[in-house]
């Protein structure tokens, strides 16, 4: 194996191993985000996803988080979610946005899906979020 093939390998950010969580009566499978290089990841670069399929982006403090969408192709919407594991907001992201989407609340969790995953399961601000990792 090359030093530089070796190199690219270990340079690639990875999320932790996948989770299943649940949202009122669907079970779904989460990449977790959990530390600062993962969360600046995030879903860059990736041009979809499988069904029931997210990122889950984990923090050990919960303040007013803020997203942005560079340099992702993927139309996406997330759910803030507080300590409590409620849904706080919800929100679309547009593909390749740099201007920041806030929290407006506090949160320690944030949900990315496809776009429209949450109104098409009709998961509202205040909905619990079962199987939460604890930070």
């Amino acid at each position: 194996m090359s030093l530089v093939f070796l190199s690219a390998l270990l340079s690639v950010v990875t999320a932790s191993a996948p989770i299943q969580v649940v949202i009122g009566e669907t079970t779904i499978t989460v990449e977790v985000a959990d530390d600062p290089r993962e969360r600046q990841q995030g879903l860059m670069g990736r041009s979809s996803l499988p069904p029931d399929h997210g990122m889950l982006f984990v923090y050990s403090d919960e303040k007013v988080r803020s997203f942005w969408m560079k340099n992702t192709p993927l139309p996406l919407s997330v759910a803030f979610i507080n300590r409590l594991g409620q849904v706080v907001r919800l929100a679309d992201l547009t593909p390749h946005e740099t201007r920041p989407v806030s929290s407006e609340v506090p949160a320690m969790y944030a949900l990315e899906m496809r776009r429209g995953w949450f109104k098409d399961h009709k998961v509202v601000v205040g909905q619990p979020i079962a199987g939460l990792p604890t930070p």
